[in-house]
């Protein structure tokens, strides 16, 4: 099978959902609610102590699911997601120990960043997929757009902030690839089991996401 890449990422699912998971024994059910929705591209972070745990079960049982591990700030973590069965890593920011880490890790990821300067910083060292993280905070839409013209290299995957209301003025963004969302999976949802209402979310976003895609 041909090794997942960078750019891969920001184009196999308009949206990819951001899994905070207090229980690994939730991951599998709602992965399989999220692919069965048409978003199968699963970001599941590190924030919680389930988060490696998660990603070994999800990788392990749900061959369909693209599993990967976001909020990756730190080298040990690179090695942990590996050995967890990640396919690819997001961080929040970059460091040059962190790039260094996951640039040899043989994963696709996704480091994170917040100005032009960071931009530029990692266009230097040949990467030009990246997260613009937090990404309503840090300008949103009119930012990414002002970047299209000077860094055309760049292309983003904006998380943080964003709603089911503003997903799509970032999905028509020109350099945006796809855009990362928590929504998708609300905490009282995951907390009850309701996995049709997780299915459900998720296919009303990709829809809606094909939408936006298609007035680029």
């Amino acid at each position: 099978m041909r090794q997942l890449t960078s750019a891969d990422l920001l184009r196999l699912a308009p949206i990819v959902p951001v899994v905070v998971l207090d229980d690994a024994a939730d991951a599998v059910a709602l992965a399989e609610a999220l692919v069965a929705g048409g978003l199968p591209v699963i970001e599941v972070t590190l924030r919680t102590p389930a988060g490696l745990d998660a990603i070994a079960a999800i990788a392990d049982k749900v061959p369909d699911a693209v599993v990967g591990a976001g909020t990756v700030n730190t080298v040990d973590l690179v090695r942990q997601s590996v050995d967890a069965g990640a396919q690819f890593l997001v961080s929040p920011g970059s460091t040059d120990s962190l790039l260094d880490a996951m640039s040899g890790s043989d994963l696709a990821f996704l480091p994170g960043v917040a100005t032009a300067s960071e931009v530029m910083r990692l266009l230097e060292r040949g990467i030009t997929e990246m997260k613009f993280f937090p990404a309503e905070a840090s300008g949103g839409t009119t930012f990414l757009r002002s970047l299209a013209s000077p860094l055309t290299q760049a292309r983003f995957c904006p998380t943080g902030g964003i709603t089911p209301t503003s997903a799509a003025s970032y999905l028509e963004v020109p350099n945006v690839g796809c855009i990362g969302g928590t929504w998708l999976t609300p905490r009282d949802a995951v907390a009850s089991g309701d996995w049709n209402r997780i299915e459900e979310l998720a296919r009303h976003a990709r829809t809606a996401a094909q939408q936006s895609w298609s007035k680029r």
